[in-house]
């Protein structure tokens, strides 16, 4: 009741200030934005001065850049507690100098920001790196609120991606231990580790697995691992690379070819040349797995080895062991939904229009579950439990986190399935075993139920992006 009462008391903030304003003509509203991040304090004093007066509520969002902007340093120091000041007037809010609390209620607005905003966004973010001028155009296509863009603390690239990187036999790689969390991606006849503590540093790999271009694309923030098929529908290849730009605590990558942000929650092209298109990137199924259990279950298994030409410290934990263990985000997404803690665990699964998410400790616990998502029935499996891990975070000291587990789902059809004789194997209602393998359930006389891909994320970053899932309860 809270959370509604709230709701609508921003609604009725906001439909007062929306009485009480006048929209600023565009060329006026242009050169107040100009002042509002120029070099004198005057100009930008008198800048908010005029947006008060006319009680202009599309300035909103420029006065919450500024708030950030300030505090990254690429704007006076005074612009935020100003901006601050002059939010609180057009909005009836008092989120005081909180940017991250003033960027989580923006997003449950409807607001617009005046025009010219996209390409002056996109020229305060080049005090940072003059790259983010030209991913941020005026102009330029776009499937999201620009808005909600921030900048991740890094420059364009600045977290490097693997470019088809070294790879070696499994019994070659003596340097992982057993319970290593890797991602396990199977596809074309080929299967390939990609262990966690080096995707850490890298959140992407451009690669080639089974004849075919992938993109694994890592979200340390949201604890989201996507492979992905790496092409366009008429046949061109994308290499892809962190743009230093994220989306509700989730990576935008960009693609290098058109330099074109993508969500990497969702495989669509969000701002620049492809986001006219309705692209969607095809999914490869995969696995956060231990690495002993994914190289039981793949013997040919490759692995990609820590030789990746750069310098890091490729131990478990070194770069976000302690966010990892910490409940907190460390960057704003909106509350969409409260029924989980923001990073627990879950596994979503899309299919067409209908989406249900279920909590990993709950799949582990029950190991099989029979369900449905929408009108597909599916049985998803989670044989394996949890995977934890130790490790030692150069910022925070030792760590401890819940690394996720094995989930895969399958479409069961008119089936219902329960436990097997081991973790690879099921048995339907007739008592006959069916075979695990990444593309699909296989049953004894070859029957298949085909695979389902879905993703393992922490809960806040499913709900920000799938705001009207269902959220499967185990009774």
């Amino acid at each position: 009741m809270r959370h509604a009462a709230g709701v609508l008391a921003v609604c009725m903030a906001l439909a007062a200030a929306s009485a009480r304003s006048s929209e600023i003509p565009p060329d006026e509203a242009r050169r107040l934005l100009d002042a509002l991040a120029g070099p004198s304090g005057a100009d930008a004093r008198a800048a908010l001065a005029r947006i008060e007066e006319k009680q202009d509520a599309r300035f909103v969002a420029p006065l919450i850049e500024l708030m950030r902007a300030s505090e990254i340093g690429i704007a006076a120091p005074a612009a935020g507690a100003e901006s601050a000041r002059t939010l609180a007037v057009l909005t009836g809010e008092q989120h005081g100098l909180e940017w991250s609390a003033w960027t989580r209620w923006y997003a449950g607005t409807t607001l617009a920001p005046p025009p010219g905003f996209v390409g002056w966004k996109g020229a305060l973010l080049a005090r940072k790196d003059p790259n983010f001028a030209s991913l941020l155009r005026e102009g330029a296509p776009s499937r999201i609120r620009v808005e909600e863009i921030v900048w991740g603390g890094v420059a364009y690239e600045g977290i490097p991606a693997l470019d088809h990187p070294a790879v070696q036999a499994a019994s070659q790689a003596t340097w992982l231990g057993r319970d290593d969390p890797v991602f396990g991606v199977a596809h074309g006849g080929e299967a390939r580790a990609y262990p966690l503590r080096i995707l850490d540093w890298h959140e992407l790999a451009n690669d080639t697995l089974g004849g075919e271009s992938i993109a694994l694309a890592y979200c340390t923030l949201c604890g989201t691992g996507i492979a992905y098929r790496a092409r366009l529908p008429d046949g061109r290849k994308l290499d892809f690379g962190s743009s230093g730009l994220l989306m509700r605590s989730n990576k935008l990558m960009v693609d290098r070819q058109t330099r074109t942000l993508w969500n990497q929650f969702t495989g669509q092209p969000v701002l620049g040349p492809l986001a006219e298109s309705e692209i969607e990137l095809a999914m490869v199924p995969s696995v956060v797995a231990r690495w002993s259990e994914w190289r039981e279950q793949h013997p040919d298994t490759t692995v990609i080895t820590p030789a990746t030409g750069h310098q890091r410290n490729y131990e478990p934990g070194a770069a976000y062991g302690g966010y990892f263990a910490s409940p907190r985000t460390m960057f704003p997404a909106p509350r969409a939904r409260t029924e989980l803690p923001d990073k627990e665990r879950v596994f979503g699964i899309r299919i067409g229009a209908a989406a249900k998410a279920y909590r990993l400790a709950d799949l582990a616990a029950r190991k099989v579950v029979n369900d449905a998502v929408g009108d597909t029935p599916v049985v998803l499996v989670a044989s394996r439990g949890t995977i934890t891990v130790s490790g030692q975070s150069l910022r925070d000291g030792p760590a401890r986190w819940d690394a996720g587990g094995e989930a895969r789902a399958y479409r069961r059809g008119e089936h219902r399935f329960a436990s097997g004789p081991n973790p690879d194997a099921l048995r339907d209602e007739a008592g006959r075993s069916w075979q695990l393998t990444e593309d699909a359930l296989v049953g004894p006389t070859g029957e298949r139920a085909e695979r389902v891909a879905g993703v393992l994320s922490y809960w806040f970053g499913w709900a920000a992006f799938v705001p009207r899932t269902e959220l499967w309860k185990a009774l």
